[in-house]
């Protein structure tokens, strides 16, 4: 086999190296790319169809269909509060910092203040209000009665429901886990031992009822 000098190999100019690099992007649009970028391509033009003005969705809250008519750049707290008078999620930061505006997408937590309403369709939305059978309390709200796990109430609600969130995941969780999964819930007033103690009482509830 005939040797190359090596010096070769490294004489690129730039014209062939960015006509090089431009074929291989095209070739990825066309071979890879397209199949997985189609759907975002048609979500993203979804998107472009809506508004500016108020649009209609429907949003699955706490197990009910509910049909509003919003902007499109409505957070989805905002509907909760303003349309469908669920003021349990609270407003205090709405820049994503505090937590009392959490909720649960698809039983997971999510601050409710940096999420858009539109992009709440088709997901199950539970709020606060939603883990109370009608005939009582949910444990993790009674244990936050029984242990006085609260002092101004702001940051309560999303406290409680990012405890009801672990318990359904895991029905005996220690200390620390009560602390990863409140990690996003701020108390300006210092109640965290209450509330850790609170969360861990739910817990005890929580296995014994099954």
């Amino acid at each position: 086999m005939e040797e190359r000098d090596s010096r070769d190999l490294t004489r690129v100019s730039r014209r062939g190296f960015i006509r090089g690099v431009g074929t291989g992007l095209v070739g990825s649009a066309l071979l890879g790319g397209t199949a997985e970028e189609a759907p975002e391509a048609e979500a993203a033009a979804a998107n472009e169809s809506m508004g500016p003005g108020p649009v209609p969705m429907t949003l699955t809250i706490n197990g009910q269909e509910k049909k509003v008519t919003a902007e499109p750049r409505t957070t989805l707290l905002s509907v909760l509060r303003n349309d469908l008078d669920l003021t349990g999620a609270k407003l205090v930061c709405d820049r994503g910092s505090c937590g009392a505006c959490t909720v649960m997408v698809d039983g997971k937590t999510a601050y409710s203040c940096m999420m858009l309403a539109v992009d709440a369709v088709g997901k199950k939305i539970t709020t606060v209000e939603g883990l109370a059978p009608s005939n009582g309390l949910d444990p993790v709200q009674a244990a936050f009665v029984e242990k006085d796990a609260l002092m101004c109430g702001f940051c309560t609600p999303g406290f409680v429901v990012s405890v009801r969130a672990l318990l359904n995941k895991n029905k005996d969780p220690t200390l620390d886990d009560v602390k990863e999964a409140c990690a996003g819930n701020i108390c300006r007033c210092g109640t965290y031992p209450r509330v850790f103690e609170a969360a861990l009482a739910a817990a005890e509830t929580v296995r014994k009822v099954g």
